[in-house]
Order: structure tokens, then sequence, then C-alpha cells
């Protein structure tokens, strides 16, 4: 990555850290292009340079500077041979050759249509090298322009909008290209031909996708969908229907609004609840109602609750995990470069101290967990491990590091404590789900890997079982005495889930269970959370797959033909937190997309009839 500070750095994806940071020393970086080997980098920086940097094993190491121009390098793009470089800049693209420096071609890019004036620069934005040395730019002027890389010359020009055009993309066989506007539409380009024999190809607008609200800044053309994602915060896959199957999960347009991870943690003990922001944590106290209802009513407010603590962050780092002892006297937080824990008094006088020293092998983690009696913090580290320490007044020791059996690499996105203190389950990126026994500090078991990355694990308070959920809507459940999946477990799998549960959007993010009845299993996603009863039959195909509102309003003899295992309740939406306390009671954690919208910045005004 690279930004405005000149400085590039190089990330340790297995490791979720930062590897290598360098300066440029070229002003500000406006934007950055590997070859298709990935063993060059250039970069558009402020003062007119593209900067050639090799990526070798170790480390990024500047190799040259490529001709010098008057203004400053927006955009940037390689040839796939290696050969060229396309760069936009204000009011042109210039081509250059990879290997002499120099600048071969000046593509002129033309001022003055609809907004702006003759006399306003003209941004180009985005740029796009084929194989056949078309060059494609999308500009400030709401164009996209088709060039011959070899001649130099305009082939075609489309005006998309009176706004951006901000970022291109190109499919895998480059017969297709998107771009993505200020106006919060993706317009595709397809290179067909309008005669039958196929003969005279040219780039024509195909379609145009409406899905944000904001400018769209990211895209991503995969053989068979669209993924893009803007200001408007939301993350859009919409599949391409002529290269996927109608009808079918894989047709569904899917929109990704929060983070697939928990960004809640809940003190069951103490009724408190941590939120995690990028720049500061927030923890409240629960409110209380008063008297109680039958089921669907809302009850008075004893109690409001109450913001305890507001705790912003130490440098500029972002959070990445955070968490809450369930006692409530003990909250962490990581960012990529360190580890703080604080001791909390919340009795009459509320207090937060600091724990000075902390071992030195809590430099970097990217998960946070708590014991369930609060006396131990288990902390996921580099090369799939973690570690655990012990927690103590204004003391914290290092006990052990656990360590995959196998030689993964993948870091651990998942813990997950057992209510005796006497399990850890880690789940890692790669798909692997390990059981260490914290009181004998080792290795318990490993589950058979299921294909897809688990989402959520936890372990079952009465039957030693651990319950995982995955990516593709897959629950498991596995017995850590027989070290062997259950027979519910196995029951599933033959007959399969139902299609509208593996049709749902977004993963299951957490799993909790009922201590009231022990056959029950607590799920949640964004949508809906979901009490599975194991004593009930499976959902067949065929059965419908009514939520708990619907389901009410049926005659009882309809409602017993329908009766299943899933039992679905989507009166909350945008669900953040779903688990329950210590006294029985379910706290439901909402974050209205009304709050998040509001914070934006003001989208482009459009004419619309009427208004």
């Amino acid at each position: 990555s690279a930004g405005l500070d000149g400085e590039i750095t190089e990330y340790d994806l297995e490791n979720l850290r930062p590897r290598n940071s360098m300066e440029a020393y070229g002003g500000p970086i406006w934007t950055i292009s590997s070859n298709r080997q990935g063993t060059l980098l250039a970069a558009g920086c402020e003062d007119g340079t593209v900067k050639m940097f090799e990526v070798l094993e170790d480390r990024i190491q500047f190799q040259r500077n490529l001709s010098r121009q008057k203004g400053r390098i927006i955009s940037l793009s390689w040839h796939p041979t290696g050969s060229q470089i396309a760069a936009g800049m204000l009011d042109m693209i210039k081509i250059f050759d990879a290997e002499t420096g120099h600048a071969t071609h000046r593509l002129l890019v033309e001022r003055g249509l609809q907004r702006t004036s003759n006399s306003q620069e003209v941004v180009v934005w985005s740029v796009a090298f084929l194989s056949d040395h078309t060059v494609i730019s999308g500009d400030s002027a709401g164009k996209v322009q088709i060039w011959d890389g070899i001649t130099g010359t305009l082939v075609r020009t489309h005006l998309l909008t009176k706004w951006d055009v901000l970022v291109l993309a190109v499919s895998p066989d480059e017969s297709s290209v998107i771009a993505g506007t200020s106006e919060g539409t993706v317009v595709q380009f397809q290179f067909i031909s309008s005669t039958v024999d196929q003969q005279d190809k040219q780039w024509v607008r195909t379609r145009t996708f409406k899905s944000h609200s904001h400018d769209v800044r990211a895209l991503v053309h995969t053989d068979t969908a669209v993924v893009s994602g803007g200001v408007d915060t939301q993350l859009v896959v919409r599949p391409l229907l002529d290269k996927v199957e109608k009808n079918t999960q894989e047709s569904a347009m899917r929109k990704i609004i929060f983070p697939h991870r928990n960004l809640v943690s809940c003190a069951k003990k103490a009724g408190l609840l941590l939120f995690q922001f990028s720049d500061h944590l927030e923890l409240w106290r629960l409110g209380e109602s008063d008297g109680n209802g039958k089921p669907g009513d809302s009850l008075p407010v004893k109690r409001n609750p109450e913001k305890l603590i507001q705790l912003k962050r130490k440098g500029e780092d972002n959070i990445c995990c955070s968490a809450l002892s369930p006692c409530g006297g003990w909250l962490a937080y990581a960012t990529v470069s360190s580890v703080r824990l604080y001791r909390l008094q919340l009795d009459n006088n509320i207090s937060i101290n600091k724990v000075s020293k902390l071992p030195k092998e809590l430099n970097s983690v990217h998960q946070l967990s708590f014991s369930s009696d609060s006396s131990k913090l288990f902390a996921s580290s580099i090369l799939s491990s973690v570690i655990v320490v012990s927690v103590k007044e204004l003391e914290c020791k290092y006990l052990h590091t656990f360590k995959p059996p196998s030689d993964s690499r993948q870091p651990v996105h998942l813990l997950s404590p057992s209510e005796d203190g006497k399990w850890l389950a880690t789940a890692n990126t790669g798909g692997e789900i390990h059981v260490f026994d914290v009181h004998k500090l080792k290795l318990h078991c490993s589950v058979p890997v299921c294909g897809s990355c688990p989402t959520a694990v936890s372990i079952h308070p009465f039957s030693c079982s651990l319950v995982s959920v995955h990516a593709d809507q897959q629950i498991f459940e596995f017995s850590l005495k027989q070290k062997e999946f259950t027979a519910w477990s196995r029951k599933l799998q033959k007959q399969g889930m139902h299609p509208l549960w593996l049709q749902r959007d977004t993963p299951i993010t957490r799993v909790t269970f009922n201590p009231n009845n022990p056959t029950h299993i607590l799920l949640h996603d964004t949508s809906m959370f979901c009490i599975v009863d194991q004593i009930l039959p499976l959902p067949e195909e065929k059965t419908r797959f009514y939520n708990q509102s619907v389901l009410q309003s049926l005659s009882l003899g309809e409602r017993l033909r329908n009766s299943h295992a899933f039992k679905v309740c989507r009166n909350f939406q945008n669900l953040l937190c779903v688990d329950l306390m210590e006294d029985h009671s379910l706290v439901v954690v909402e974050r209205p997309l009304l709050d998040i919208v509001s914070q934006l910045p003001a989208p482009v005004r459009q004419k619309k009839f009427a208004t």
C-alpha cells in the first residue's frame, strides 16, 4: 500500500502485520501498480516521477526513475508483458518504455464536455493497458475513452456521467471492462461485434448497475461477477447472469455491510458491553427493565444504559481487536504494533489503570479472548500460534504458547475458551480447527478440515462438544471426548441444510448456548438470530422455512406440520451481537444503517424527475 505520506508498505498476509516500509522520496504517492509477474512495482508520485521498485524476498528495493513529467502521476497500468507502462495524469496519458524509462507516446485527453469548461483540467483517474495494446481511461469529465496504444490515437469516447469516472477493472480474459463513477453506478463494456459473422469487434456499453449511493472507489472483475466498494461502506457482489446458472445461489446479488468478525464483547457476569471502533473503545453498562410480560411485549425501562468509559487508542494505528473479561474487571485491545491491558474498577468510583509491564511475547496479535474465570488472556499471534498469559491485580505473566501441530502459517481468527476453563478452541483462515487442553498446556485434538473457512466456533458447556459454523453456512458438531463428529452432526450432513439457509448472504458470526436448555444452539448473523433445537426433526428440502413471526400466525395444525429444529427470528436487523447473559436474559445489539449513512459525506446531487 502507499499514500500521501510518501511511504510504501509491504504486508505479511500470514501474520497480518506490516512487513517492510520505505520512503519513495517523491512526495505523496497517488498510485501503485505491479507487473503481472509481481517482481516489479511502479509508484506514481506527486513530483511527476514514476519510480520503479524491485520486489525481493525480504524487502522492496528502489531500482530507478522513469522520465520525470511536469504534473503528478495519478494512475498506472502495466502492459501484461511488462514492457510498457501507461500513466494517467492531468489532461493526458503517457506511455513509457519500461526498459529505457522514456515516454514513447502522449495521449491528449479532451476537455470541455458537459460540466467541465475548456479551461478546467481533466484528471485521468484510472487507466487499463490490454494485451492488444489498447489503452482504456476513465477521467473527471465523466468519459471512458478507448485508445490505440501503438499509434497513440483515440478510437472511441463513451460519455457516462456528468461526474467522475473513478476506477476501471478488466476481466481475466480482457473481453469486458467495468467502470465505477461518482454517482454510485458501475458500467460494463464488452468487446463484441454487432454483426453475425463476428467481424469488426468494438467496445460497446452493455450494462449499468446501480448498487451504491456514493462514489465507487474499488472494483474487481472476476470471470462470473463484479465486486464493487466505495464511500457508502458497502461491498457488493453482483453476478453476471450470462456467466452463471440462473435462479441459483451463485446468481444472487450480495451486499456485505459489516465486517465478518465480532466488534462487540460481552461481560456476561457484569452486565457490560464493549464496543470496538477503529480509533476508540466504548464500555457500556446495560439498562434494566421493570416488570414481566408475555413474549413480544415491550417492558418499561427502570434504568437506562449508561456509558461508563470511552478509551481512545494510543498512536495512529487502528484498533484491530479487543476483549472484555466476563467479570468486567479487565479490558484489552491490540493494534498491529502493540497490545494494551487495563484493570477496571466499576463499583462506586469508576477507574481504569493500565498494566505497564506486559510479556514481550504480546508484541503483535490479531485476536484476543479472556477465559471464563477472567484469570487468563489468550492472544493469537504469528505463525498460527496462541499465547496464554495470566492476569492478576496489575500483573500479567506469560504462561505458554500453543502451536499448531502442522506447519500451518495461516493466522488464527477465532478463539473460544470453554466455560469450565479446560479447553481452548482455535480456528485459522486455512480452515483448520484445533482444541487445546489449557490445564495440561498441550494439544487435545484437531477437527477434520471441512473445506470452508470457519466463521464461528464455540464449546458446549455441558456436552463438551465443539460447534462450528462455516462460510458455506454448514454446521458441524464435534465431540471432544470421542474425538469424532456427533450423531446429530452426521445426520445433519447426510440430510443436507435447507436451501433457504444456504442462500443467506452473511455468515454466522457468533455461537452460544442456553444453560436452561442444553439442546438449544443460538446462532446469529447480521440479519437474523436462530435457535437450533437438536431434539426436533431437521427441516427437509420441501419444508417451509418460516420465521417465528409468520409461524405464530398459522393455525395450530399448520404450525405443527411445519415445526422443525431451526427457529428463525428476523425482528431485528443489522445485528452485531446476540448473546445470553448470566441472568439468562438475551442481549441484542443493532447498528442501524441510517446511523452509518448520516456520518457519510453528501453524495453528488442528481436531478430527478419531479424534484
